[in-house]
């Protein structure tokens, strides 16, 4: 028996939809890698769901292979210039927030002890007046506190004396 035509039409119930596109996508995707394992092809998947979100499959660079299309179609590279710049400068910004929140997570360790044998002695001694910097402004935060807390026990001793006094004048008369 052969196949006839299937007619295709969008599924209308939003949970079975989105059931569907979870599957076919992983489907597809794993039915990309295949062909690129078994044929040793160059593939190259790029789907967005219907909220936008981006899922992707290369089995080479993504960026090449979109070069190497766009080049096989005859898109020339100057009207691409400007979408390639400005992924360069998001790719920098990237590169550049890793190394940040890279260099930030080292010298959260350095502040908790941690890590310090690959720390040289200037970098020691500049942790050292960093340390002492914010030992400084945490005690002097506690002593605040501590003033303030001190004053209103003050001030509740002296309200309670003053009320033991006008008690005891009331139990004289």
């Amino acid at each position: 028996m052969g196949r006839g035509k299937v007619e295709l039409k969008r599924i209308e119930n939003p949970s079975s939809r989105q059931a569907t596109f979870s599957k076919r996508r992983n489907g597809l995707l794993k039915k990309a890698y295949e062909l690129s394992i078994l044929c040793d092809a160059e593939v190259a998947l790029l789907v967005f769901s219907p909220s936008g979100k981006a899922y992707h499959f290369s089995s080479h660079d993504m960026d090449r292979t979109i070069a190497r299309y766009r080049n096989e179609v005859g898109l020339n590279w100057q009207s691409n210039n400007q979408g390639l710049r400005t992924m360069e400068i998001w790719r920098t910004e990237m590169e550049e927030l890793k190394r940040t929140i890279e260099a930030l997570e080292a010298q959260q360790k350095h502040f908790a002890g941690e890590d310090l044998l690959m720390l040289g002695m200037k970098e020691l001694q500049k942790l050292e007046r960093q340390m002492r910097t914010a030992v400084e402004r945490v005690r002097s935060q506690k002593r605040r506190i501590l003033s303030e807390h001190i004053n209103s026990m003050k001030k509740k001793q002296r309200t309670l004396q003053e009320e033991n006094v006008h008690l005891l004048k009331r139990v004289r008369i």
